[in-house]
């Protein structure tokens, strides 16, 4: 399924490609410079290990997201609750990613780098969910098999603003709490009464779930615009669901965004599932594939992905957002590992195909000559790798005085033609 040659090629070839200058967009960016000392600090200063007694057995839930420091943060935490005569072990909290089976989800952890030899502690990975009570919203409250069974649970997650809900909650370990634990049928038991309902499903099934007693705390983690830990806290379970409202405050003013108010095109070198759960951050380029979710900015008239990345295995979750994609793209698309998540969520518009061309010229191009402008020559354009490096762009000379008009924007190179090689591609 490509547009192969001849006419798609006599349609575009006189289509323009501008010159384009690297920049670089200036954010925030507070850093915590010693991250092993700061999870032991607090975990020491918030107490949370006062609970543990030797010989419990502590299930430690980490997500599906390539967070900064993952592996440094998980394997401090279970040397940790070791040193207290606890014994941990590691399982996937990440409702129905990894293709929904266990082996999925186990892989996942380890192209990560969370391994059972770099952890110091066994992996247990398992799609079978125990019901542990109802919410007052009616919904079932669902645990890990494995977490449900154990003396107590500690999740790990990155609290950040969620690409298909708003609230005081999005994603963090009030999510994680009420998805990620309860796996596929958590998953969809949050999920089967829309996006709209998001956040009332979180806060009912996330109350019923810490007042099991099964959870001893959470480790959430924020990250400032260039993907960096800047905030570390170790929450005890009864102060999550109030604790975690101001961290996610924090998360949204960090956040990165392309700060043009308006392009014609934006360029996204790739997406994928470690990136984010969309395969690229809706809030960084302002496009978004739910009614109810209004952008603020950027406004994009055209959107081409050109790959997908190797640690997303597949799953192509977000082509459905953009409107052009490559062969190489739609070739690495698996539908196993990408629709499951889409049919958990009820999102289908996110793993939809979009138009695919044969190279990245031809996107590129096709992009361009659909932007609905008068001269192609005066395109507004962007490229960027992915949206966790949306500090660096290209854009189009054209824009050259508003980046130099902006005080967050510095100039890194001179303009010069995007370099293809004979097969039409970028890299």
């Amino acid at each position: 399924m490509t547009s192969g040659s001849g006419i798609i090629d006599q349609l575009l070839k006189d289509t323009s490609i501008p010159r384009v200058l690297k920049i670089r967009q200036n954010f925030e960016r507070p850093v915590l410079g010693d991250v092993e000392a700061a999870v032991l600090d607090r975990l020491r200063s918030s107490h949370v290990l006062d609970r543990l007694r030797p010989g419990m057995s502590i299930a430690v839930g980490v997500g599906s997201r390539g967070i900064s420091n993952q592996p440094l943060i998980v394997r401090v935490l279970v040397d940790r609750l070791k040193s207290q005569g606890a014994r941990p072990f590691i399982f996937p909290a990440m409702g129905s990613h990894g293709g929904a089976t266990a082996e999925g989800q186990r892989n996942l952890l380890e192209r990560m780098g969370i391994t059972e030899q770099a952890m110091g502690a066994p992996i247990r990975a398992t799609m079978d969910a125990v019901a542990m009570g109802t919410a007052e919203n009616g919904l079932t409250v669902w645990f890990d098999a494995y977490a449900a069974a154990a003396d107590g649970i500690v999740l790990v997650n990155r609290v950040k603003p969620h690409v298909s809900f708003r609230g005081k909650y999005e994603s963090g370990l009030m999510k994680m709490v009420a998805i990620g634990l309860g796996k596929q049928k958590g998953a969809e038991a949050c999920h089967q009464l829309g996006m709209e309902r998001m956040l009332d499903n979180i806060v009912a099934i996330g109350r019923k779930a810490l007042s099991t007693g099964k959870i001893l705390f959470g480790v959430a983690l924020v990250e400032n615009a260039y993907h960096e830990t800047c905030r570390i806290e170790a929450i005890p379970s009864h102060r999550i669901e109030a604790e975690e409202i101001a961290l996610q405050a924090e998360a949204k003013r960090l956040e990165p965004r392309i700060l043009f108010d308006r392009l014609d095109v934006l360029i996204i070198d790739e997406i994928g599932k470690n990136i984010s759960g969309t395969g690229f951050d809706n809030n960084v380029v302002g496009r978004f594939h739910l009614p109810h979710m209004k952008s603020e900015g950027p406004f994009i008239t055209r959107i081409a992905a050109l790959d997908i990345t190797e640690a997303s295995h597949g799953n192509g979750n977000g082509l459905g957002i953009v409107d052009f994609t490559t062969d190489r793209a739609f070739r690495k698309f698996s539908f196993e590992e990408t629709y499951p998540n889409a049919l958990t969520s009820t999102v289908p518009a996110s793993v939809r195909i979009p138009m695919v061309l044969e190279n990245d010229r031809l996107a590129i191009q096709a992009a361009i000559k659909t932007c609905n402008i008068a001269d192609f020559r005066n395109v507004r354009l962007g490229r960027i790798k992915n949206t966790l490096e949306a500090h660096l762009l290209e854009v189009s000379e054209n824009l050259l005085p508003e980046v130099r008009k902006n005080l967050r924007m510095e100039i890194l190179s001179d303009p010069c033609e995007l370099a293809f090689d004979e097969r039409g591609s970028l890299f």
